[in-house]
C-alpha cells in the first residue's frame, strides 16, 4: 500500500509492504533511529493514569498478564520495556508483591513513571542500545514488551536483546497485535487512501507462526500463546523462557 501521511498533509507518502512467502507486513523503508525517537515522543501514549478513561480496565489486563507468570515463576526481577508512564508494573505488583519491577522507555514518561514510584529503577532509551543491554546483561528473570515489539525498527534485534538481558531460564512476555488488524484499520476498498491523521503507527506486523519460529531460533521455549481480550482488542499474547 502506497499513500500521503494523513488528513494532517504533512509532506510524502508512507509504504506498507508484505512478504509474500511469510506474510509479514512492515513500513517501508522503516525510521532512522533519530526517526523511531520522534514517532514515540509524538505518539506519548496514555496519560500519567489519573485521568485515563480506560484505566480500570487496563489495570485488570495487566494483572490478567502478570498471572501467566505464576505457573512457571516467582520472580525477582522484572523488566517492562516500552513502560511508559509505569501502569503495568504498577498494576502487576498486586500479583507480584515481592518483585522488583524496573522500566524502560525511550521518553520523559519513564522519569515520570519513577517520580510516582511505579518502578524502583528506571532507564530511558533503547533496549537494544548496546550501552544498555550491556549494563543490564544477565538481570532479569522476566522481561516483558506489551504492544512495544511492532512499534521497533527490528524486531529480531529486540528479542536478541532481550535474550542478553534475561538470566538463563529467564522468561519472555509479549503481546503483539492480531494480524487480522493489520496497522489498525487499513481501507478496505481504494487503498490509495489512508484516512486517519496520521500513518499507522505499528512497523511492523507479524504473523503469529514467524514470531514463534523466531523465537526458538533465538533459545527461547514456547511455553503458552492465547488470545487476550479486552485491552487492546485481538492481540497474541505469548510466554517463552530462554533455554540457551
Amino acid at each position: 500500500m502506497r499513500a500521503p501521511e494523513g488528513r494532517r498533509r504533512t509532506p510524502g507518502t508512507f509504504a506498507v509492504d508484505e512478504c509474500r512467502d511469510c506474510a509479514h507486513a512492515f513500513q517501508n523503508p522503516r525510521p532512522t533511529a533519530d526517526g523511531l525517537l520522534l514517532r514515540h515522543h509524538q505518539h506519548p501514549g496514555a496519560d500519567d493514569g489519573r485521568t485515563d478513561p480506560d484505566g480500570r480496565r487496563r489495570r485488570g489486563h495487566h494483572r490478567g498478564a502478570a498471572r501467566a507468570l505464576l505457573p512457571y515463576a516467582e520472580p525477582e526481577s522484572w523488566l517492562d520495556v516500552g513502560t511508559g508512564h509505569g501502569h503495568f508494573p504498577q498494576a502487576a505488583r498486586a500479583i507480584h508483591p515481592y518483585t522488583s519491577f524496573d522500566g524502560l522507555d525511550p521518553t520523559r514518561r519513564i522519569e515520570r513513571a519513577w517520580e510516582a514510584g511505579r518502578v524502583e529503577e528506571a532507564y530511558q532509551g533503547l533496549l537494544t542500545d548496546p550501552e544498555i543491554t550491556a549494563r543490564l546483561r544477565a538481570r532479569y528473570d522476566v522481561v516483558s514488551m506489551f504492544h512495544h515489539l511492532e512499534h521497533t525498527a527490528d524486531p529480531r534485534d529486540e528479542l536478541r536483546a532481550a535474550h542478553t538481558v534475561l538470566r538463563p531460564g529467564g522468561h519472555l512476555l509479549l503481546e503483539v497485535p492480531h494480524p487480522a488488524r493489520p496497522f489498525g484499520t487499513l481501507p478496505l476498498g481504494d487503498r490509495r487512501y489512508w484516512r486517519p491523521r496520521d500513518r499507522p503507527r505499528p512497523l511492523h506486523l507479524m504473523p503469529p507462526r514467524n514470531l514463534l519460529t523466531e523465537l526458538r531460533s533465538l533459545g527461547y521455549e514456547i511455553l503458552t500463546t492465547r488470545h487476550c481480550t479486552p485491552l487492546p482488542p485481538r492481540a497474541h499474547r505469548i510466554l517463552a523462557r530462554r533455554t540457551t
